[in-house]
Formats: structure tokens, sequence, C-alpha cells
């Protein structure tokens, strides 16, 4: 027998605010019954049946395909609204994080479709996993006979609700089933928060719209101190700078908050350590040292992704494979050939990878801005081409000379490991990117990594990539979010939510 909260029926709205509110009442009241029954379970108390709680869900109907003519002077979105009538449903979580977000979905489809919104309670378990706090581990103090019999008292994480398939493209519904509403189901959305915790040591509430993404710790170490300076400065437009433990430090002048006292430098870094330069409305800069291969590319963004921020960019380090490349040149992007091979089934290497010219643009004047050069002398120090990703390390060393002929090819002019992943992902997750990488050797021309030659590399170029990231970072902030989200990366037939 079930064991469940009071139920709330569903509701219609035509205010977004006003149904956001009742979001926020569905998930509290829920979640509390989880924690509630968790806390007692922990005590020994031997509950009334199977504990569930559920999430909220967000429902609109259209008849027709049209939409509300838009007033003259409100941008034309790429998200926003639904591609014909039927029933369109997605659940929620966590509207302490996801307010803002929620609250401008419901605004778009309120003003394109003129209908009503319904908010309910939908049929989906919340896993009892995901009803924690964020420094609630009160599930550690069970015994192993107790934690064992968890699975007969709560439900538990269940995979398959929590499949890519809508991103990918190929979820189908089946009949008599609502259409989809965003990209990403709560149960989704609630893994990949937990995940995020894991692998970078903070918590998703500090992650910012714009993120930096690098496979070399020496721009950690500069972002932190740029971060650091930052703090000192009391008319930094960033309030504060967060690092792995959430370790707060906050602008100079600007009051301790009481969650400040519950961060702490982990005893090590975590596999993909973020550090956080935040502002008061979220439009800081989050960097992520996503460490060596396509693979943690791949897991980064995977979770990432669900926090739906405005960019992500790759600056790092890549091989250039052209003889008039000096090292310290910067790459900028404008194709990838993908040799990464751990998106090949979600995203089949017949789909293009557009350069953004939003991002593009801001890329090439960041780099412009930093280093004050202009016109001829900007392209001595600047090549745009395709970058090659490949998840070989010791590509060079492969027999034949295969990988040289192809990435000839191609007119490859750069090779990695991350850039094309992070671009595919970007693409496949409807997140707007670029990538900008540093020429650190040319292996193709005799010129290979050495310690003293790369102590210096890193010592004179580290510092001027990452401004030039940061930015390019400003550059879009200031041209407005709304110039973001290209057409590009969104399909004929797409879910509603940004």
């Amino acid at each position: 027998m079930p064991y469940l909260p009071s139920f709330i029926a569903p509701t219609r709205y035509t205010n977004a605010a006003a149904a956001l509110a009742q979001v926020c009442a569905i998930y509290d009241q829920q979640i509390s019954h989880l924690r509630d029954a968790m806390q007692r379970y922990v005590a020994g108390e031997s509950l009334p049946g199977h504990v569930r709680a559920h999430y909220p869900f967000v429902r609109i109907h259209t008849d027709t395909v049209a939409r509300t003519l838009a007033m003259p002077d409100t941008p034309l979105l790429s998200y926003g609204f639904v591609a014909g009538p039927g029933r369109f449903e997605t659940t929620l979580t966590r509207p302490d994080l996801y307010g803002e977000y929620y609250l401008e979905q419901f605004r778009l489809l309120l003003q394109n479709h003129s209908v009503e919104i319904e908010i309910g309670t939908s049929t989906q378990p919340i896993p009892v996993h995901f009803s924690f706090a964020e420094h609630d581990h009160i599930e550690g103090n069970l015994s192993t006979e107790r934690r064992t019999l968890m699975r007969d008292v709560f439900d538990l994480p269940d995979l398959a609700a929590m499949d890519d398939g809508i991103a990918n493209g190929t979820h189908e519904t089946r009949p008599g089933e609502p259409q989809p509403l965003s990209l990403f189901t709560a149960a989704r959305v609630d893994y990949s928060l937990q995940r995020l915790r894991h692998y970078t040591g903070t918590s998703p509430d500090w992650f910012q719209n714009f993120v930096l993404f690098t496979n070399y710790q020496f721009y950690i170490d500069e972002f932190v101190r740029l971060g650091h300076a930052a703090m000192a400065d009391p008319d930094s437009e960033y309030t504060c700078f967060v690092e792995p433990g959430n370790v707060v430090r906050r602008r100079i002048g600007l009051p301790p908050l009481a969650a400040d006292a519950l961060g702490a430098p982990p005893p090590r870094l975590p596999q993909m350590p973020a550090y956080h330069l935040m502002r008061a409305d979220r439009s800081g800069i989050t960097m992520v040292n996503i460490g060596v291969g396509p693979a943690n590319a791949k897991n980064i963004t995977d979770h990432i992704a669900v926090l739906r921020p405005h960019a992500w960019i790759m600056l790092g380090h890549c091989a250039g494979l052209r003889n008039s490349q000096q090292l310290g040149d910067y790459v900028l992007a404008h194709g990838y050939v993908r040799e990464d091979h751990v998106l090949d089934e979600e995203l089949p290497l017949w789909v293009p990878i557009p350069a953004l010219a939003e991002i593009q643009k801001s890329l090439e004047q960041a780099v412009e801005d930093v280093t004050g050069l202009e016109g001829p002398a900007l392209k001595n120090i600047m090549r745009t081409g395709t970058v090659a990703s490949t998840d070989n390390r010791n590509w060079e060393l492969l027999p034949g000379n295969q990988p040289q002929r192809r990435f000839s090819q191609s007119r490859a002019i750069a090779l990695d490991m991350e850039s094309a992943t992070i671009a595919a992902n970007g693409f496949r997750f409807r997140v707007p990117y670029g990538t900008l990488l540093c020429v650190s050797d040319k292996p193709l021309h005799g010129e290979i990594k050495l310690p003293g030659m790369a102590n210096h590399f890193y010592r004179e170029r580290v510092d001027q990539h990452l401004r030039i990231g940061i930015r390019a970072v400003e550059l879009l902030r200031a041209e407005g979010i709304n110039q973001l989200h290209s057409r590009k990366l969104r399909s004929f037939a797409e879910v509603a939510f940004q």
C-alpha cells in the first residue's frame, strides 16, 4: 500500500508567477514527505507502506499551429513555443534552483499561445536519493540491513526514466501520451545535479550561465588568482568566488551568508573540479578542469547541459598541424573532425557541427581586445579552421601514417582530444558552443613538448588565453542572451523549453 502525501489536484493558470508558486507548493510538499519518512526510517520506525512522492508537472493544450502575434519590440526567440497542436507536458524539479528559468518558459508559453498552463502532481515518482538536502547525509547512519531494505520502502532511481531520447531526437510519443515540453525529465535533471556534485566538488547552485572548459590545471590556477583579485575589488561586478568543497569567498564589503560556513576544502580535488565567479544574475563564469580525453568532455557536458547555460567555450591546448603555425598561436575552430567516438551512438557522424556566428565573433573580438592586435597582425597569431579531436593521445605513433592523411584531407589545422566532443554535445543539447585553442606543440614538424619549453610556454600564454576567454564572455553578455540561442541548434519539431 503506497504511503503518499495529500493529493494536490491540477489547476490552471494564465499568470506565470502564480503557476510557478503552485510548482513550488507541490514540490515542497512532496519532498517534505520523503524527507520526513526517511528520517523516521533511519530512526528505526516501521512506516505504514511503500513511501512515494511525485514530481510536479506542467502541461499545455493547443489546437492550432498558429501563434499569438508578438509585440513589435519583442525579440524573436528560437524557443518558448510548441511545434503544433496537441498536449505537451514535462515534469519539474528544484524550483528553488530553476525558478527564474521556469518563470521565463511559462511566460513565453502564455505569450505565444494564449492558453492556460496546467500545474499538477505527476505520476513520476521522486527517487528518495534526490530528496536529500545539500548537506543532508542521514542515509550514512543506516545499518547494512536497513540500507538493503530501502528498495522495499522507497523508490530508487530508475534509469528508464532518465534516457536522452528527447535530446537525441529519437523519442517517439506513444498513442495517448503527451508530447514533451523540455529536453529533460525531472528525474534526468536530478540525476545530473547529483553527478555534478560528485565530479566537480561544488553544488549545482553555484554554477553560472557561462561555462569555460579547460584541460590544464595552469588555467585553473590563473582563474583562481583572478577570482581572488575580483573579490578584493569593492567595485567588481562579481559577488563571490566559489571553489571545490563549496568554499565561498565574498567580495569585500559583502557580508557572509549562513551557508558559507558549511563549505570546507576537500582532502583531495574531485575528478573535474569547478570554480565559480558569480554575478547576482547568474551570468558570471564557471570554469571546469575537465582533464584529458573525450570521455571526460562528454561526461561533464552531459550533466552541465541540464542547467541550460547560455554558452560553453573550450580553452585548451592543441597540436598545430601546419608548418606555418608557431607555438603560442591561437586556433579558432569553425569546423570539427570527430574521431573521439564517444558520441557516435547519440549523434551520428553525418550530422554537421556548425560554427555559431555569435560565439565566433566574440572570440575573435576578444583576441583583438586582449592582444591589442588587429588586421594582418591579428591573423599572424590566430588561424580559423577545422579542429580534429581524437581519442588516441598517441595518434602520431600509429603505423601507416593513416591519421595524418585523414587530417590532411579534412584540412584540419589543429588536433586535440576534447573540443569536438564539447561542440558536438553543445549541438546535441542546444547549448551554444565555441572553441579557442592555443598551439602547444607541432609533432608533425618535430616540435614536441619538452619540460623547459613547456614551462616557458605556459607562463607566457596561459594568462593571456584565459583573459581572452573571460573577455569573450563579457562580450556575449553585453550583446544579450537573446542573440545566443541560435535556430541552428533547434530542429523543425522542437521542444518549447530553452
